[in-house]
Order: structure tokens, then C-alpha cells, then sequence
């Protein structure tokens, strides 16, 4: 079963290696190649998918366009804090949204605010939480690493059936990826599921999976993708995080390149196309997509509904 972000099945397999093996059709599998399993797999990821937005003062109205019971991660950012984070989880909570709040180590300040944190969520319908590091530049307290955080969240009573992390498949500009990688095993003994950071690549995304999972890695895996989006924050952001392999994917694929650069709008379609063989394999443990939305979620669920409308 598809493990949904704690608020379904909460099993998980630790402790084996997996064997993956490359599958030669996912280098490019336009909707037209993909198999009936592969077709069945997508539609339910990306039905399933859930949005990152930021708070804002405007956001909160425009969710409106999704469906009841929609899965929202709520981020949590270095100029408003983890307050107001948690204030606008409560709210959405409350309209009967799957909530994932987005609790970033470095503006926890000790364990006596981690603990009020998880108290206030502890009063809430809200089952599953994403601990990153945080991208402010110093930690605003005691937690300078979403692990030490994580390793006192553990000795605090909670009702998360899902604790998820980081993860990075095209690497982070200040750490090394042998370390990254260790980071990943420390965490999966008190996490159960890794988001990776945002990535146009399929081959880059199916290499790194192999590669954890030969490593000893067990977490399932939701994979960032960006939703529909303009231009402009596209490489913002990409820019921001680090995506160097896939601004060299794009180098080397001029004709993706060209309608980035053409359009004003980026579409996951392709993207999602070529995925789609791996996530119907079992042994990369797929469980679903994060799907980055700047925002613009008018847009990404208008997209939502017409590319599951194109699968069938």
C-alpha cells in the first residue's frame, strides 16, 4: 500500500538492502510507451500529490480549488518563523485539510519550545510532520541540524505516525554527498519518510535512489517536483537550492531547455512521463510526489485535473 503522509497506512520496511536495476524504457516514456501499471501508478501519485505553499496573506482563501481532504505541507521560512507556520497549519487543519507543517530545526530555539511546539500540534488533526534543516544562515537556538532536533522529538510524546526529512539527489552546495548519505541512515532511526529537494531530472532521481538504497537507505521516498510554474521563480529558485545537475540537464537537452526558456510556464508532464517506469517499480519504494507550487496553486490544480483527465 502507497504510504499518504501518516494520514493512511503507516508501515515501513527497514533494515534490507534493495536491489534496483536500471530500467532502460524510463529514459524517455512519453504517456504513449507507458504500460497499464505504469498509467494506474502515476494517476494515483499525482492524484495524491500533495502542495507545498508558503504562508502568505493571501494563500490561505486561494486553497479553495482543491479538493476536500487535499494534502498541504506548510512551510516554514527564516523571516516569518515557525509560529506563523504553525498558525496557519491550525487554521487549515481545522478546514479539513491534511496538514504537513514544516517544523525547520534552526528556528526551534531549545527543547522546551520544541516542546510547546509539538504540544500545540498534539491538539491538532494533524498526523505528519517534515523536519529539514532550515535555510536561515545561523540557527535562531540550540538546533543547528534537523537530526538533533529529530533525536529530541523522539523523546517527546507525539501523535506523528510520520516524521519525514530531507534529501538530496542532486547533491547540497555545502555538504559533501557521502555525508548526506550518512546523514540519511542516522535519520531513519527517527524518521520514516524523505522528501527530495526539487529536481527536472528522472535519471539523476532513479541513480540516487539506486544508489541509497544499496547504501542501506529504507526510507520511502516522496519525490519533489515543481508544479506548474512561470519562468521566472523556476530558476529562482533553482538557483537558490543548488539544482546544478538539472540546469546541466538542461544544457544538454536544448530542446527542454528551449521550452523553458520560450514558455513563460514550466509543466511537469515529461518529467512525470519519465518517472513513471521507476515509480511502478517496487524496489526504489516511490510512495508519492511533493509537488512545489510557488504558490500558484490555481494553476497547479487546473494542471492536476487536466493531466489526469490526458491519463485517462
Amino acid at each position: 500500500g502507497t504510504l499518504c503522509r501518516g494520514y493512511g497506512d503507516s508501515r515501513r520496511r527497514c533494515g534490507k538492502t534493495i536491489e534496483c536495476e536500471a530500467s532502460p524504457r524510463a529514459a524517455s516514456a512519453p504517456m504513449s510507451t507507458l504500460s497499464s501499471t505504469e498509467t494506474q501508478v502515476l494517476a494515483h501519485h499525482v492524484r495524491e500529490a500533495y502542495m507545498e505553499v508558503f504562508p502568505t496573506d493571501t494563500i490561505e482563501s486561494r486553497l479553495d480549488v482543491l479538493e476536500p481532504n487535499s494534502y498541504v505541507a506548510v512551510t516554514c521560512s527564516p523571516s516569518k518563523g515557525v509560529e506563523v507556520t504553525l498558525d496557519m497549519s491550525e487554521r487549515l487543519a481545522n478546514r479539513g485539510f491534511k496538514v504537513v507543517p514544516h517544523v525547520a530545526a534552526k528556528m526551534v530555539r531549545d527543547k522546551r519550545h520544541l516542546q510547546e511546539i509539538i504540544a500545540r500540534l498534539n491538539d491538532l488533526p494533524i498526523i505528519s510532520i517534515f523536519v529539514p534543516g532550515g535555510d536561515a544562515d545561523a540557527p535562531l537556538g540550540d538546533y543547528s541540524t534537523a537530526l538533533a532536533l529529530l533525536r529530541d522529538v523522539a523523546e517527546i510524546d507525539h501523535n506523528f505516525t510520520e516524521i519525514g526529512v530531507a534529501a538530496h539527489p542532486e547533491g547540497h552546495p555545502d555538504v559533501d554527498t557521502g555525508e548526506l548519505t550518512r546523514a540519511l541512515l542516522r535519520k531513519q532511526e527517527v524518521a520514516n519518510y524523505l522528501v527530495t529537494q526539487m529536481c527536472f531530472d528522472a535519471a539523476v532521481i532513479a541513480a540516487w535512489l539506486r544508489s541509497i538504497r544499496e547504501q542501506g537507505v529504507t526510507l520511502p521516498a516522496w519525490l519533489g517536483v515543481p508544479g506548474v510554474a512561470d519562468r521566472a521563480s523556476l530558476l529562482k529558485t533553482s538557483l537558490r537550492i543548488g539544482v546544478g545537475d538539472s540546469l546541466r540537464y538542461l544544457k544538454r537537452n536544448p530542446k527542454a531547455a528551449a521550452r523553458l526558456m520560450w514558455s513563460n510556464e514550466y509543466r511537469p508532464d515529461d518529467l512525470l512521463f519519465e518517472l513513471a517506469p521507476y515509480l511502478a517499480d517496487p524496489a526504489y519504494d516511490i510512495h508519492g510526489h511533493h509537488v512545489y507550487c510557488f504558490n500558484q496553486v490555481e494553476k497547479t490544480e487546473q494542471w492536476r485535473h487536466d493531466f489526469l483527465e490526458e491519463l485517462h
